[in-house]
């Protein structure tokens, strides 16, 4: 089985960070807990950002310090290991408060 490389990794990141977006943009924070579908979406896709962020080469993270790694990969390990015990308010400030400067941070990688 090939390793992915780091582009594509943050490829895939920034594909879920987006997705996130866009699963959630016309929803309040109590319109998206109602919705089972959106909140199942919005986590398996936080999964992704989290184990992409895994496979990333510890050379290539620390080249990019001001996004913080450790962070999004024990986001994802809480998703993943805690998931009857998942937050959804922290969830949703997570996407408000960090998603888009991901998504910023990640393009302007992407661009380099």
């Amino acid at each position: 089985m090939s390793k992915r490389n780091n582009q594509l990794l943050i490829e895939d990141i920034l594909q879920s960070a987006l997705k996130i977006q866009k699963y959630t943009a016309s929803n309040t924070f109590e319109t998206f807990k109602e919705d089972e579908i959106k909140v199942d979406a919005v986590l398996r896709n936080f999964e992704i950002i989290g184990e992409a962020a895994n496979k990333l080469t510890e050379d290539f993270k620390s080249g990019y310090t001001d996004i913080d790694w450790y962070r999004i990969i024990g986001f994802r390990n809480r998703i993943v290991h805690e998931y009857f015990g998942i937050d959804l308010t922290t969830v949703w400030r997570i996407k408000e408060t960090y998603l888009l400067l991901l998504i910023d941070q990640l393009s302007k990688i992407i661009e380099d």
